[in-house]
């Protein structure tokens, strides 16, 4: 719900700039047209970053999901810091089932889900979304190989 919240609080944000943006070119000014130029690439590039990550987490809620109804999701009974946080060494301990499962199948995005969550429990985000990026690749391809016959 407060994604939902931010997104629009984001989307009101963006049609405040762009509407300052035209009214900028309109005053015909050098440097208000230059102004107005330059604040009219804002709203383009939130809007972009506003559905990446939107689409990011609905794809990755649906694979969940799917993982959850398969029972492939790894069980969460690492012990856990009063923040909720895994310990990391613990997390670290059995990043290495996860890797390798990657390594045993390289093109498996349930594989990749699994590494995802593994590198979040272990603290290293940006290689959490890497590994989340590049299991949602892998689950679109798939969707869209025609099944075989």
């Amino acid at each position: 719900m407060a994604a939902f919240v931010m997104a629009a609080l984001l989307i009101v944000y963006l049609a405040l700039v762009f509407q300052h943006a035209v009214l900028f070119i309109g005053t015909g000014q050098p440097a208000g047209v230059g102004i107005g130029l330059a604040l009219l690439v804002m709203p383009i590039v939130g809007a972009w970053a506003l559905y990446r990550e939107l689409r990011f987490g609905f794809t990755t809620q649906k694979l969940v999901g799917i993982l959850e109804s398969e029972g492939g999701l790894p069980v969460d009974d690492l012990p856990k810091r009063p923040s909720g946080r895994p310990f990391r060494a613990e997390a670290d301990a059995e990043f290495d089932v996860y890797r390798d499962e990657v390594e045993a199948a390289p093109g498996s995005w349930r594989a990749w889900f699994r590494l995802g969550l593994a590198y979040d429990a272990s603290g290293d985000r940006k290689r959490a979304r890497k590994a989340l990026r590049q299991s949602i690749a892998f689950y679109e391809a798939d969707a869209k190989a025609p099944a075989a016959q």
